[in-house]
């Protein structure tokens, strides 16, 4: 079963890639909420050396509340976490795919949700593959 949802960039600048990500959520009604700097922190705790690799949280608080009226405990599969990663030459953009809550769940409540939300990434992720 897939459960992301995922567009490649051909840029190798993470900079612009990640201010890029944040302007096309933010046209879509997603805020960043959070940010993990995962290679930082692996190196800082671990000494590790890994690419660049950023999780931002992100929301969309109609689309949230709506889910968490349907299911109090759907903040476990909420499809905030979208990934910013560097793939050698290039720039990953992944997010979970919100029909993963549907599935997981099997509340049907949840589908029209997860459609909007849907909606909502995939123009995020279409627009970022346009630039």
């Amino acid at each position: 079963m897939s459960y992301d949802r995922t567009v490649r960039l051909a840029t190798s600048d993470f900079d612009a890639a990640v201010a890029a990500v944040r302007e096309a959520l933010a046209d879509q009604g997603f805020g960043v909420l959070t940010e993990i700097d995962v290679r930082a922190t692996l190196k800082a705790k671990l000494g590790h050396d890994m690419e660049d690799y950023l999780i931002l949280g992100a929301c969309n608080p109609p689309l949230a509340h709506r889910a968490l009226e349907a299911d109090r405990s759907i903040g476990l599969l909420l499809p905030c976490n979208v990934v910013v990663r560097r793939d050698g030459d290039s720039t990953l953009v992944q997010a979970l795919d919100p029909g993963t809550m549907v599935t997981l769940t099997g509340l049907d409540t949840l589908k029209p949700v997860a459609d909007d939300a849907t909606a909502r990434l995939d123009a995020a992720l279409n627009a970022l593959s346009a630039t």
